[in-house]
């Protein structure tokens, strides 16, 4: 196949269907799509249609801007009001509420946030505003932080001194491990994330069927990829040999990008860190390397809030329960009612990869 119409061919997409149904096992089958692009497209294509009653699709917490939690949120609005600040995002962080404000309302008070579509739009801005501080809000798995590495590099070869990076990157097989922890939970089966396995590669969740007994696939995001990714994991599940397949051949390697693997470890190092939901994961997240510290807004910026109780708002929100595969966005009190993607009440209405947001949208 070398063309998208191929991977939405409703013939071939018919017949895989036909053949989950056919392997479908007996009783309830979990198996959660780690990546938010695949929770967007399964209900953007009307995939929940085409399979069995009693196969169980949980969304975990494949949206970045979603598991960046709240005291992050907090200190990010905070640097917006200081003077002579520049804050630079992607646009899904604008809406996310924080415990009294948010991105959007700072900027509708006078604060200068702004939205850029790539961290190099960073340099530019910086050298264009040397008497203010430009803070990029470096949020993203696997996926971005090779930009941002190599940003942060063009950035210490332009020896600028007024652009800084508060980091959030986070890394998704350790909170794989900790969802397989949690006892709540059971997790039949796992489809990998596309995107960020392109970085790392299928081999970097090959511990989950050596040491839990869980199958995983790497799927790409059009309906005949989906659909065939659950198949495989079907497939693994009924013979009881679990192991980590790629359906994702034409994308991602055994072995991922080793470049940009390679960039990453020079400019980041490995930190233990919270994510919303699921709270402090060992060695999940990335923070800036000392060589490069002069970047590091935490070290270079002071950055202070109070802690105050969540307001009225917040209240009553599930989004870190639906991250964790707890419940489906429907099962939250406020989901569809009061919560909605023009008055989100969460993150993971917020983005355009969160579950709340997919599930209103497309159900």
């Amino acid at each position: 196949m070398k063309y998208i119409d191929e991977f939405r061919s409703k013939k071939a997409v018919e017949h895989i269907a036909r053949r989950i149904f056919e392997i479908m096992p007996k009783g309830t089958t979990n198996i959660m799509e780690v990546c938010g692009t695949h929770t967007q497209n399964f209900h953007r294509f009307g995939l929940d249609r085409l399979i069995p009653e009693n196969l169980n699709l949980i969304a975990g917490p494949g949206c970045p801007v979603c598991v960046s939690d709240q005291d992050y949120i907090d200190r990010a609005i905070q640097l917006s009001k200081q003077r002579n600040t520049v804050i630079l995002t992607f646009g899904d962080m604008l809406k996310v509420p924080g415990t009294n404000s948010s991105l959007q309302k700072q900027r509708a008070e006078g604060s200068d946030v702004r939205v850029v579509y790539s961290a190099w739009d960073a340099l530019s801005i910086a050298e264009k505003n040397p008497n203010k501080s430009i803070v990029f809000l470096a949020v993203g798995f696997e996926t971005t932080a090779p930009t941002l590495a190599l940003t942060l590099q063009a950035a210490k070869k332009a020896n600028l001194h007024n652009l800084f990076f508060f980091s959030a990157l986070k890394l998704i097989p350790p909170a794989m491990e900790a969802l397989v922890s949690d006892r709540k939970l059971k997790i039949d089966g796992f489809l990998c994330p596309g995107h960020v396995s392109t970085i790392i590669g299928s081999r970097a969740y090959e511990f989950i069927p050596k040491e839990y007994r869980i199958a995983c696939c790497v799927a790409g995001f059009e309906p005949l990829d989906i659909l065939e990714g659950i198949y495989l994991l079907l497939y693994q599940i009924v013979q009881k040999k679990p192991r980590v397949e790629n359906q994702y051949v034409r994308a991602v390697k055994r072995n991922g990008n080793p470049k940009a693997k390679t960039i990453i470890n020079e400019v980041f190092r490995t930190i233990n860190t919270s994510w919303r939901g699921l709270g402090k994961i060992p060695q999940s997240g990335l923070r800036i390397r000392d060589k490069f510290s002069n970047f590091d807004a935490e070290k270079a910026i002071s950055i202070r809030i109070k802690h105050r109780s969540a307001n009225k708002k917040q209240r009553g929100c599930r989004c870190g329960d639906v991250l964790r595969g707890i419940i489906k966005p429907s099962q939250c009190s406020l989901f569809g009612r009061t919560c909605t993607p023009l008055n989100p009440y969460g993150p993971c209405m917020v983005s355009s990869e969160g579950a709340c947001n997919a599930h209103y949208r497309y159900k």
